[in-house]
């Protein structure tokens, strides 16, 4: 990343953020579509995930030879303030994640997930573990589904997520910002919450909205 800010920096005021915010600087500013497909919903409402992407790529596959140990080293290379992105090939039947995975990428520093399936919701909840899925299954990944490689670009619907980008997800979906522009983006959104104090102020005054709009506000 080209910055000057430390990465739990940048971490912290991202989530301090919304990602309607963070989606409208990519969107005006730099004519940019990043948000991940909407069908990606917080695990538990007020789960928030903000960390440069650590990516995965797997399918349906019934060969186990060797999943384990991929799946042991790839833990083993999760850096401190991550964030899990999985492009599962369009998966709708197996969990990608649960208890144990959580436990160990915990251990790592990593800070959140985004994957198709998961299970061990009970526990995953317990740990307190972001995790952004599309569905809840019991029916574990192996001899159904395997990794195949990680920490290189992969496809999450529209969206193409690139090693070293920077996901922020809230209630309202997930945004990959590429990592030429994690600190600009972060500045531009902060910008937007101190003007929207502004803005909810002239309505609570009693402005007519078109008034709201003559003077720089929006809706």
């Amino acid at each position: 990343m080209n910055h000057n800010l430390p990465l739990p920096e940048i971490r912290a005021r991202y989530l301090k953020l919304y990602s309607g915010a963070v989606n409208d600087v990519l969107r005006f500013d730099y004519k940019r579509h990043c948000a991940l497909p909407a069908c990606y919903a917080p695990l538990e409402r007020g789960m928030k995930i903000a960390g440069v992407a650590f990516t995965i790529k797997g399918a349906p596959d019934i060969t186990t030879d060797g999943e384990m140990e991929a799946r042991a080293r790839m833990l083993e290379e999760l850096p401190t303030d991550s964030v899990i992105a999985w492009d599962c090939t369009g998966d709708t039947v197996t969990a990608h994640w649960g208890e144990v995975m959580t436990m160990a990428a915990m251990r790592a520093g990593c800070r959140g997930a985004i994957v198709n399936g998961i299970r061990d919701t009970d526990a995953i909840l317990e740990q307190k573990f972001p995790v952004f899925h599309q569905y809840r299954t019991n029916v574990g990944m192996l001899g159904r589904f395997r990794m195949y490689y990680w920490q290189k670009p992969v496809r999450i619907g529209e969206i193409t997520v690139h090693p070293g980008d920077f996901l922020f997800g809230d209630i309202d979906g997930v945004i990959c910002v590429p990592k030429d522009l994690i600190v600009d983006v972060l500045l531009k959104a902060e910008g937007i919450l101190i003007r929207e104090v502004g803005i909810r102020e002239m309505v609570e005054s009693g402005l007519k909205p078109t008034e709201v709009v003559a003077k720089g506000g929006y809706f």
